[in-house]
This record gives structure tokens, C-alpha cells and sequence, in this order.
């Protein structure tokens, strides 16, 4: 658990992850969004896409990782996220969330962390900014 008083402007963490199709299935299921451009390959083929893309919302939950669990860590609280998908997440990508203290509001116990998920191939696929409330000591 990270304090504000022990985080600084340029603080980073990240969390890897490879998408399954495990992962989409149990997003669908969970969420209720059965899109056929996550959950059918057949209605997913004859998009732009070429075939099943992951739910843009499970590559963003990859940035909660990052906060609820490295930076600032347990405890946090999540209160908004900006976000700009940029291209798309393929079944059998390997993703890095990476979160960057940008800025501190120590009156208000906030910080406000650039958030940006990248590929395998170092290509962002989302952007934004996160804002949370780090655990008090």
C-alpha cells in the first residue's frame, strides 16, 4: 500500500497480460454484452476486423489492475477514467497496462495517473487518464 506521501510525479507501474478466449467468454457472461463482434466469429468475420476482437472495457479493466494492486495499490479508490480506444484487442494479444503519476492534488488525497495499454507489438490500443484516491496511511 502507497500513501500519497510516498508517491511522485513520474511514479509508474504496469500489469501484463495475455487475452484467452477464457477472458472474453467470461466478460461476455458476466457483463451481458454478447456483441457478435466478441462472441461470434462467423458476424465477426465480415466486420473491418476480420474476426472476434476482445471487449474494449476487459483491455481497460487491465488499468484497475494497475491501481488496485501497484500503483497506488490496495486500497485505492477508483473515481474516474478518460478513455480513447485506438485499436483494437485480438484474442492472443499480450497487453501492458501502464499507469504514470502525473499529477498531485495532496489536499484532496488525489492523484491523476496517464493511463495507455499497448500491445505486443508496442502499438497503444488505449489512452487516458485515470483519477484516484490513494489508501490513507
Amino acid at each position: 500500500m502507497r500513501t500519497i506521501d510516498t508517491i511522485q510525479i513520474g511514479d509508474t507501474a504496469s500489469f501484463t497480460k495475455t487475452v484467452t478466449e477464457t477472458d472474453v467468454v467470461l466478460y461476455a457472461g458476466i457483463t451481458g454484452d454478447l456483441n457478435p463482434a466478441h462472441t461470434n466469429e462467423v458476424a465477426a468475420s465480415k466486420t473491418m476486423f476480420g474476426g472476434r476482437i476482445a471487449h474494449g472495457m476487459l483491455g481497460a479493466g487491465f488499468i484497475s489492475a494497475v491501481l488496485g494492486m501497484y500503483l497506488p495499490g490496495p486500497g485505492t479508490i477508483y473515481m474516474g477514467q478518460e478513455l480513447k480506444f485506438t485499436k483494437p484487442v485480438h484474442i492472443g494479444d499480450t497487453v501492458t497496462a501502464t499507469a504514470t503519476v502525473v499529477e498531485r492534488i495532496v489536499e484532496k488525497n488525489r492523484l491523476v495517473l496517464e493511463t495507455v495499454v499497448t500491445n505486443q507489438n508496442g502499438e497503444v490500443v488505449i489512452t487516458g487518464k485515470a483519477t484516484v484516491m490513494p489508501p490513507k496511511a
